[in-house]
Protein backbone atom coordinates (compact mmCIF):
# COMPACT_ATOMS: atom_id res chain seq x y z
CA UNK A 1 0.00 0.00 0.00
CA UNK A 2 0.93 3.52 -1.33
CA UNK A 3 2.59 5.15 2.07
CA UNK A 4 0.28 8.29 3.01
CA UNK A 5 3.50 10.76 2.74
CA UNK A 6 3.65 9.48 -0.83
CA UNK A 7 -0.42 9.72 -1.58
CA UNK A 8 -0.36 13.49 0.41
CA UNK A 9 2.51 15.09 -2.03
CA UNK A 10 1.26 13.40 -5.58
CA UNK A 11 -2.27 14.25 -5.05
CA UNK A 12 -1.71 17.62 -4.03
CA UNK A 13 1.18 17.95 -6.60
CA UNK A 14 -1.04 20.28 -9.15
CA UNK A 15 -2.03 22.81 -6.73
CA UNK A 16 1.52 22.44 -5.28
CA UNK A 17 2.76 23.92 -9.15
CA UNK A 18 0.28 26.17 -9.22
CA UNK A 19 1.17 27.87 -6.40
CA UNK A 20 4.69 28.48 -6.91
CA UNK A 21 4.22 29.67 -10.68
CA UNK A 22 1.82 32.04 -9.79
CA UNK A 23 2.09 35.27 -11.40
CA UNK A 24 3.18 37.57 -8.64
CA UNK A 25 5.82 34.84 -6.96
CA UNK A 26 7.20 34.98 -10.29
CA UNK A 27 7.80 38.56 -10.61
CA UNK A 28 8.92 38.68 -7.36
CA UNK A 29 11.99 36.24 -7.52
CA UNK A 30 12.30 37.39 -10.99
CA UNK A 31 12.93 40.91 -9.32
CA UNK A 32 10.56 42.57 -11.31
CA UNK A 33 8.69 44.29 -8.21
CA UNK A 34 10.41 46.33 -5.15
CA UNK A 35 10.38 45.23 -1.72
CA UNK A 36 7.52 47.02 -0.81
CA UNK A 37 5.82 44.14 -2.46
CA UNK A 38 8.12 41.32 -0.52
CA UNK A 39 7.46 43.34 2.71
CA UNK A 40 3.80 43.35 1.98
CA UNK A 41 4.06 39.40 1.15
CA UNK A 42 5.83 39.01 4.56
CA UNK A 43 3.01 40.46 6.55
CA UNK A 44 0.59 38.22 4.84
CA UNK A 45 2.34 35.71 6.05
CA UNK A 46 2.32 36.72 9.55
CA UNK A 47 -1.67 36.24 9.56
CA UNK A 48 -1.25 32.82 8.42
CA UNK A 49 1.25 31.43 10.81
CA UNK A 50 -0.06 33.51 13.73
CA UNK A 51 -3.00 31.17 12.91
CA UNK A 52 -0.91 27.86 12.94
CA UNK A 53 1.44 28.79 15.94
CA UNK A 54 -1.53 30.42 18.76
CA UNK A 55 -2.92 27.11 19.26
CA UNK A 56 0.64 24.78 19.75
CA UNK A 57 0.60 24.00 23.08
CA UNK A 58 -2.71 22.94 23.36
CA UNK A 59 -2.30 20.60 19.80
CA UNK A 60 1.03 19.32 21.18
CA UNK A 61 -0.88 16.81 23.59
CA UNK A 62 -3.20 16.04 20.91
CA UNK A 63 -2.29 12.24 20.01
CA UNK A 64 -3.26 13.65 16.14
CA UNK A 65 -1.21 16.58 15.72
CA UNK A 66 1.30 15.93 18.90
CA UNK A 67 4.03 14.70 16.83
CA UNK A 68 4.21 17.66 14.23
CA UNK A 69 4.24 20.39 16.85
CA UNK A 70 8.29 20.75 16.80
CA UNK A 71 9.15 23.91 18.17
CA UNK A 72 12.20 24.09 15.86
CA UNK A 73 10.11 24.66 12.98
CA UNK A 74 7.72 27.68 14.72
CA UNK A 75 8.64 31.03 12.10
CA UNK A 76 6.54 33.86 14.03
CA UNK A 77 9.49 35.26 15.95
CA UNK A 78 11.52 35.10 13.14
CA UNK A 79 8.52 36.50 11.01
CA UNK A 80 8.30 39.77 13.36
CA UNK A 81 12.11 40.23 12.78
CA UNK A 82 11.81 40.62 9.82
CA UNK A 83 8.57 42.80 9.74
CA UNK A 84 10.60 44.65 12.45
CA UNK A 85 13.62 45.54 9.72
CA UNK A 86 11.19 45.89 6.73
CA UNK A 87 8.48 47.96 8.29
CA UNK A 88 10.12 49.85 11.28
CA UNK A 89 9.61 48.93 14.94
CA UNK A 90 5.93 50.07 14.65
CA UNK A 91 5.52 47.63 11.52
CA UNK A 92 2.12 45.84 13.91
CA UNK A 93 0.47 49.54 13.87
CA UNK A 94 0.37 49.32 9.53
CA UNK A 95 -0.73 45.56 9.67
CA UNK A 96 -3.25 44.37 7.50
CA UNK A 97 -4.63 41.15 6.05
CA UNK A 98 -5.85 41.05 2.17
CA UNK A 99 -9.30 39.35 2.09
CA UNK A 100 -7.84 36.05 0.81
CA UNK A 101 -5.08 36.09 3.66
CA UNK A 102 -8.32 36.31 6.42
CA UNK A 103 -10.07 33.59 4.47
CA UNK A 104 -6.92 31.49 4.80
CA UNK A 105 -6.05 32.28 8.21
CA UNK A 106 -9.22 31.60 9.46
CA UNK A 107 -9.48 27.97 7.75
CA UNK A 108 -6.44 27.12 9.70
CA UNK A 109 -7.78 28.63 13.02
CA UNK A 110 -10.57 26.78 12.43
CA UNK A 111 -8.98 23.65 11.76
CA UNK A 112 -6.53 24.25 14.79
CA UNK A 113 -9.70 24.47 16.75
CA UNK A 114 -11.72 21.75 15.67
CA UNK A 115 -9.85 19.40 13.21
CA UNK A 116 -6.43 17.68 14.12
CA UNK A 117 -6.53 16.12 10.89
CA UNK A 118 -7.28 19.65 9.17
CA UNK A 119 -4.09 21.17 11.17
CA UNK A 120 -1.66 18.69 10.04
CA UNK A 121 -3.11 19.04 6.16
CA UNK A 122 -1.64 23.31 6.39
CA UNK A 123 1.25 22.14 9.11
CA UNK A 124 2.09 19.97 5.74
CA UNK A 125 1.68 22.20 3.46
CA UNK A 126 3.39 25.40 4.78
CA UNK A 127 6.33 24.06 6.47
CA UNK A 128 8.02 21.60 4.52
CA UNK A 129 7.41 23.94 1.76
CA UNK A 130 9.23 26.76 3.48
CA UNK A 131 12.05 24.06 4.13
CA UNK A 132 12.14 23.18 0.33
CA UNK A 133 11.29 26.40 -2.16
CA UNK A 134 11.89 28.87 1.10
CA UNK A 135 15.38 28.90 0.44
CA UNK A 136 14.96 29.54 -3.08
CA UNK A 137 13.10 32.85 -2.11
CA UNK A 138 15.80 33.60 0.55
CA UNK A 139 18.77 33.49 -1.73
CA UNK A 140 16.57 36.07 -4.18
CA UNK A 141 15.97 38.09 -1.52
CA UNK A 142 19.14 38.61 -0.23
CA UNK A 143 20.29 39.23 -3.67
CA UNK A 144 17.71 41.47 -5.21
CA UNK A 145 17.44 44.09 -2.13
CA UNK A 146 20.58 43.04 -0.50
CA UNK A 147 19.65 41.81 2.35
CA UNK A 148 22.41 40.07 4.84
CA UNK A 149 23.07 36.54 4.46
CA UNK A 150 20.16 34.72 6.74
CA UNK A 151 19.83 37.88 8.26
CA UNK A 152 16.75 40.38 9.10
CA UNK A 153 14.80 40.33 6.47
CA UNK A 154 14.90 36.59 5.40
CA UNK A 155 15.21 35.47 8.84
CA UNK A 156 11.67 33.92 8.26
CA UNK A 157 13.57 31.66 5.64
CA UNK A 158 15.92 30.45 8.41
CA UNK A 159 15.42 27.18 10.30
CA UNK A 160 18.39 27.70 12.53
CA UNK A 161 17.50 24.68 14.47
CA UNK A 162 17.28 21.97 11.70
CA UNK A 163 20.97 21.29 10.62
CA UNK A 164 20.21 18.82 8.34
CA UNK A 165 16.55 19.51 6.36
CA UNK A 166 16.76 16.44 3.96
CA UNK A 167 16.89 14.30 7.62
CA UNK A 168 14.31 16.64 9.27
CA UNK A 169 11.78 16.07 6.22
CA UNK A 170 12.41 12.11 6.09
CA UNK A 171 11.27 12.09 10.12
CA UNK A 172 8.34 14.32 9.16
CA UNK A 173 7.43 12.17 6.01
CA UNK A 174 7.52 9.17 8.70
CA UNK A 175 5.22 10.79 11.00
CA UNK A 176 2.71 11.61 7.71
CA UNK A 177 3.01 7.62 7.41
CA UNK A 178 2.22 6.79 10.89
CA UNK A 179 -0.08 9.29 11.17
CA UNK A 180 -3.06 8.67 13.70
CA UNK A 181 -5.85 8.46 11.13
CA UNK A 182 -8.06 6.11 9.37
CA UNK A 183 -8.38 5.97 5.45
CA UNK A 184 -11.13 7.61 5.31
CA UNK A 185 -9.95 10.51 7.62
CA UNK A 186 -6.28 10.70 4.89
CA UNK A 187 -8.42 11.18 2.22
CA UNK A 188 -10.03 13.84 4.27
CA UNK A 189 -6.86 15.29 4.92
CA UNK A 190 -5.42 15.16 1.11
CA UNK A 191 -8.76 17.26 0.17
CA UNK A 192 -7.53 20.08 2.91
CA UNK A 193 -4.32 19.68 1.72
CA UNK A 194 -5.50 21.14 -1.65
CA UNK A 195 -7.55 23.53 -0.16
CA UNK A 196 -4.42 24.75 1.49
CA UNK A 197 -2.50 25.26 -1.82
CA UNK A 198 -5.86 26.76 -3.26
CA UNK A 199 -5.84 29.33 -0.22
CA UNK A 200 -2.29 30.26 -0.65
CA UNK A 201 -2.75 30.62 -4.50
CA UNK A 202 -5.30 32.80 -3.87
CA UNK A 203 -3.24 35.05 -1.45
CA UNK A 204 -0.94 35.26 -4.55
CA UNK A 205 -3.32 36.19 -6.84
CA UNK A 206 -4.75 39.06 -4.18
CA UNK A 207 -0.84 40.42 -4.06
CA UNK A 208 -0.93 40.16 -7.88
CA UNK A 209 -3.78 42.49 -8.14
CA UNK A 210 -2.02 44.78 -5.67
CA UNK A 211 0.74 45.08 -7.50
CA UNK A 212 0.64 44.59 -10.86
CA UNK A 213 3.40 44.75 -13.38
CA UNK A 214 2.85 48.45 -15.58
CA UNK A 215 2.34 46.48 -19.12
Amino acid sequence: MEPFSTLIRTASHEQHVEAETSTFMSDLLGGRLGVDAYARYTEQLWFVYEALETGAERLASDPVTGPFIQPELFRLASLERDLAHLRGPEWRTGLSALPATQSYADRVRECAEDWPGGYIAHHYTRYLGDLSGGQIIRDKAERTWGFARKGDGVRFYVFEEITNPAAFKRGYRELLDDVHADDLEKQRIVAECKKAFALNTAVFRALGEEFPLSA
